[in-house]
């Protein structure tokens, strides 16, 4: 049966066959990683069926892509970040890290397409990437602070009698653990009101 293009705002059918080849059934066409890596870059919509079994295997694929791009040493995802992660794995928190890292990298994507267009618009001298820098660190202590408030392998903490900066607390008196949520809370509540007002500029 010959393979058909997808309608409009369809994704891209890619087969993936047992000899590891990657066949795009829009052209008719072998691809490799690095041309879905590409496509992923241009913004092409596209899923990965097993050519035998038709089982969606797109998120196998897309690892897979990192993996190569990160054995390029182009390294975006910092060990720390790594070791978090597979600490999740099996936790009963895992069900809501998905979703916490996509909101997290969709307010970035979107802070970076604002100030992609402040560059294009700037005048000569002025750079809007330092501010951006800057968020961008910021971005990365909070979620790296939030991974480790959602560890299941917290830090221990001191023995009672040498508590840091006072005196331990009483029976009765609130956990340390409810302030360290609460302070986090604020942080990340003020890092996107920062996220808000960098993207608010251009409106």
């Amino acid at each position: 049966m010959a393979d058909k293009k997808p309608a409009e705002g369809e994704p891209i059918i890619i087969k993936k066959y047992a000899n590891r080849r990657l066949y795009n059934t829009a052209t008719s066409s072998y691809v490799t990683l690095d041309y879905l890596s590409q496509m992923v870059k241009d913004g092409d919509e596209f899923v990965v069926n097993d050519a035998k079994t038709g089982e969606d295997i797109t998120r196998q694929v897309l690892t897979h892509i990192i993996v190569e791009e990160e054995s390029k040493g182009t390294n975006l995802l910092p060990i720390g970040f790594l070791r978090h992660l597979i600490s999740f794995y099996g936790d009963s928190l895992q069900a809501v890290v998905p979703n916490y890292l996509e909101q997290t990298m969709q307010s970035f994507a979107t802070n970076q397409e604002a100030l992609r267009k402040t560059m294009e618009d700037a005048l000569g001298g002025f750079n809007p990437f330092g501010q951006f820098e800057e968020v961008s660190k910021q971005n990365m202590v909070l979620f790296e602070n939030a991974m480790k408030m959602f560890s299941p392998f917290p830090m221990p903490t001191p023995p009672p009698g040498t508590p840091k900066g006072g005196a331990a607390p009483q029976d009765g008196a609130a956990p340390q653990g409810g302030a360290d949520i609460d302070d986090m809370r604020a942080k990340l509540e003020e890092m996107q009101r920062q996220l808000d007002s960098l993207s608010g500029d251009k409106k």
